[in-house]
């Protein structure tokens, strides 16, 4: 291949590349998984408004699968139970639960077949049921790269009556990941009935035929929607202006990590509007310093969700004082006002942005600095000077125990002890005047014990014999 060849082909070479590279980031929609949990137990036969509620439940459900059909991203499945065991006296088959149509692109005609010829016979076992569900989902490997979204709808006109915990079992599966939480419509029930299955998932009440319609519609959008939500980091004096913090959102349920963002401000200058899946409650974390947190958050299908935090901050700034520096890093500690606990630890030398309020800070030299009651502010920037420190060189003759103390006000508070063992030991200190008190191992009398006072500057060196 000759030289001009190579040059016209080049062009070409990038634009493939860049091609491939922009498919291999392009980013595709999540696959959602829906089983359809559905109770044909004997029950289901007792009439609900002018027929049973099996031929309700089934008509409007199959006028669902309807308006799914050909519905881009989405795998349908169908679970019955009570059906294939009439209940006997004293008798019930608390196994009686089957998956009738497994996943697929295109398991609804399989799914209308098998709800037109559904006989209602036997018992309600939900806890196993949703158990079995568990198993009813594709696994997802290792290279699987899409996000898919396993959600189960759970249709009932009982409780369980098997003896077995079906909220128990549905923690379970969130914990584990194998599914969102579930939801669950309750055909007809009572009041304790309805209580009894709030705990397994989102709970929809579908007390007549016509709400029933009604619940189905909005529990299937909300199963296949995301919706909008913009994060509002509010600052002290109530403006959205907080941005570029880390956001964290946890289902509030499990404590999963839903999505983990940076806050942003689009180029209107306002939040920036996310995509948020409904099923969730949510915790939403903003990870200022101290976090803000806001917990208990819904967001409704269609609906723009704005999310408000308390998150007002300002800037520790926290310098060296001037001379030399010895290039030692040294720390400080930031606490809550009258907190015990660490709140950060913070270089001196650098800066800092803190939710406004009030901190004590505790300078990790020698001796310890306290600076209590700092303000932070909003949008202001709080300046902290630490005195560098200067250097005392101990030199004793022989090795012995001593100790460094600071004097002010006539009171003496000790600051280090020598070691003993060594000939020679070195400290920062901060400026101030020390006294340095120290004994010969060798000294066996009290009055053997030698004193010297010594003056430290910022930035400086002074050695002390004994």
């Amino acid at each position: 291949m000759n030289m001009r060849s190579r040059v016209a082909l080049a062009p070409l070479c990038l634009f493939l590349a860049a091609t491939a590279f922009a498919q291999d980031n392009v980013v595709q929609p999540p696959l959602t998984r829906m089983l359809f949990v559905m109770d044909a137990s004997n029950s289901m036969n007792a009439f609900w408004g002018d027929q049973p509620k099996i031929n309700t439940a089934r008509e409007l459900l199959l006028n669902s699968l309807k308006e799914l059909e050909g519905q881009p991203d989405l795998e349908l499945a169908l679970r019955l139970y009570g059906h294939q065991t009439p209940i006997q006296p004293g008798k019930q088959d608390c196994d009686d639960t089957k998956l009738e149509v497994p996943f697929s692109p295109n398991s609804i005609p399989g799914m209308k077949s098998t709800l037109q010829s559904v006989r209602c016979l036997g018992t309600t076992p939900i806890a196993r049921s949703l158990e079995r569900a568990a198993g009813d989902f594709p696994p997802i490997t290792f290279n699987d790269t899409r996000k898919v979204r396993n959600v189960i709808i759970l249709i009932t006109d009982g409780i369980e009556a098997c003896d077995e915990d079906p909220c128990a079992v549905s923690r379970a599966l969130q914990a584990k990941g194998i599914t969102l939480k579930p939801f669950v419509i309750g055909v007809g029930l009572d009041d304790t009935q309805k209580y009894a299955l709030q705990c397994v998932g989102n709970y929809f009440d579908a007390s007549t035929p016509e709400l029933f319609e009604h619940v189905l519609k909005v529990v299937v959008t909300q199963a296949l929607n995301s919706t909008t939500a913009q994060i509002s980091l509010m600052t002290a004096d109530g403006k959205p202006n907080e941005t570029d913090v880390p956001v964290t959102l946890h289902d509030q349920r499990t404590g999963k990590i839903i999505d983990h963002i940076m806050h942003t401000m689009n180029d209107r200058g306002i939040p920036d509007t996310l995509r948020i899946d409904p099923i969730y409650t949510y915790r939403v974390v903003a990870h200022t310093v101290p976090p803000s947190v806001r917990n208990d958050v819904v967001v409704k299908p269609g609906v723009h969700t704005v999310i408000a935090l308390d998150a007002g901050t300002g800037t520790l700034s926290i310098k060296a004082g001037s001379g030399p520096s010895d290039g030692i890093p040294v720390q400080a500690i930031v606490r809550r006002n009258s907190e015990g606990g660490t709140l950060i630890a913070q270089e001196v030398g650098t800066t800092q942005r803190l939710r406004t309020g009030t901190y004590d800070i505790e300078v990790l030299t020698l001796p310890r600095l306290m600076i209590p009651n700092v303000r932070i502010e909003q949008s202001k920037t709080t300046d902290i000077a630490v005195p560098r420190s200067g250097v005392l060189n101990v030199l004793p003759s022989t090795p012995g125990p001593g100790a460094i103390f600071s004097k002010k006000d006539g009171l003496l508070e000790w600051v280090a002890d020598l070691d003993p063992n060594a000939i020679r030991a070195q400290f920062r200190l901060l400026p101030g005047t020390y006294e340095v008190i120290y004994r010969s191992r060798s000294a066996r009398r009290t009055e053997l014990t030698l004193k010297k006072d010594v003056t430290i500057e910022s930035g400086r060196s002074v050695t002390i014999n004994f």
